[in-house]
């Protein structure tokens, strides 16, 4: 058996697929990926071992008529273009994941006769899956409330957000010895996506002195390449503080790292807020504001309210209210084994192996499955 995976744009529509790819390669499938040549995800899926197609694909500025035009010149030939391969390769499911590129790999998908999944990780479903949501043969989703762009509610499935086995699999140990921080010390983990964010950054600089008076506490702080000498300089770090506070441009094994993790200061944007949740890690989340639809809140917001996490705006991140709550996190056993064990209850540990199961079901419907 034969699954496509398609997405791109953003690690955020990559790794679920990759977690997906997996499970089911754990259970003998065949799978390939689907993406744009120029795309994150041509380093990321020959990362992770999968054979990469690949297939121009453009997003538009609904006030620039050429780039529409120029958009859907781009679709359409991407679309014959995997028709053809299709009829090379007979995949037995397509799962498109988001992005633009998924757009005429499903649309392909669809024409062929082959079963198509859409998987969305968001609260706000983004523009290529609602567009493809309308015809495929499941859609599933992270939160239930995603499913409200929808008038056919009768495909959805609520499957969480996959989470790579190697987040899953990595150990305490295996991280406190790659951070250098001891055994017995509570580390608070802080970070603001792959880039950074400035204002967790200046934020937590502000909190500094309060931190370090906790006995036996140690900060991760994942600055961001950009904005590492920004905030080194912002917190100013004597010799003896670096003993506690790790200040790091950028981390690629963050498996490990939230191993390692007591609690976590972060962004939540889909990725990071899965991977918080399957490591069942007391958490502050700070949304990025700016994000498309503010779906980072909306993604933030599902997970508070089940009792998993704090939120504050990031406009209130310069309160004192932000030292409060982090400092709650550090300090307070209580809130952490309530968010512990509200986290748990999500079970998005299991993401990836419910996300297999309804793609198997719709491959099982397909035509190829009568061979």
């Amino acid at each position: 058996m034969l699954a496509v995976l398609s997405g791109g744009g953003t690690a955020g529509h990559i790794n679920p697929a990759l977690a997906l790819a997996d499970v089911l390669r754990e259970r003998g499938w065949d799978v390939r990926f689907a993406g744009c040549p120029t795309g994150v995800e041509a380093r990321l899926a020959p990362q992770a071992g999968l054979a990469f197609q690949p297939f121009e694909a453009a997003g538009f500025n609904r006030r620039h008529p050429a780039s529409i035009a120029s958009a859907l010149v781009k679709i359409q030939k991407s679309t014959s273009a995997a028709k053809r391969w299709f009829a090379e390769v007979h995949p037995d499911v397509v799962v498109g994941f988001g992005g633009y590129v998924s757009i005429p790999v499903a649309r392909a998908a669809e024409a062929c006769g082959i079963p198509v999944v859409v998987h969305e990780q968001n609260s706000v479903m983004g523009m290529a899956n609602k567009y493809l949501a309308r015809r495929a043969q499941a859609v599933c989703v992270t939160y239930a409330r995603s499913a409200d762009a929808l008038k056919d509610r009768s495909r959805v499935h609520v499957t969480g957000n996959p989470v790579r086995a190697s987040v899953l699999a990595a150990t305490r140990a295996e991280g406190r010895a790659l951070l250098g921080v001891p055994e017995d010390a509570f580390m608070l983990l802080v970070f603001g996506g792959s880039l950074g964010a400035r204002r967790i950054n200046e934020g937590i600089a502000a909190c500094k002195d309060a931190l370090l008076a906790v006995p036996n506490l140690h900060v991760v702080h994942l600055t961001g390449p950009r904005e590492l000498e920004r905030a080194e300089q912002s917190l100013a770090l004597s010799p003896a503080e670096r003993e506690r506070w790790h200040v790091i441009g950028y981390q690629d094994r963050m498996g490990e790292t939230l191993a390692a993790a007591d609690a976590v200061v972060s962004r939540s944007g889909a990725t990071s807020l899965a991977e918080i949740s399957a490591r069942a890690l007391p958490a502050l989340l700070v949304p990025f504001p700016f994000a498309t639809e503010d779906h980072q809140t909306k993604n933030a917001q599902a997970y508070v309210e089940a009792g998993c996490a704090y939120l504050l705006p990031d406009d209130q991140v310069e309160t004192p209210e932000f030292c409060r709550l982090v400092l709650s996190l550090v300090r307070d056993a209580g809130v952490r084994e309530g968010m512990e064990k509200a986290a748990r209850a999500q079970k998005t540990a299991d993401a990836a192996r419910v996300l297999a199961d309804v793609v198997m079901d719709a491959a099982a419907d397909g035509p190829h499955a009568l061979q």
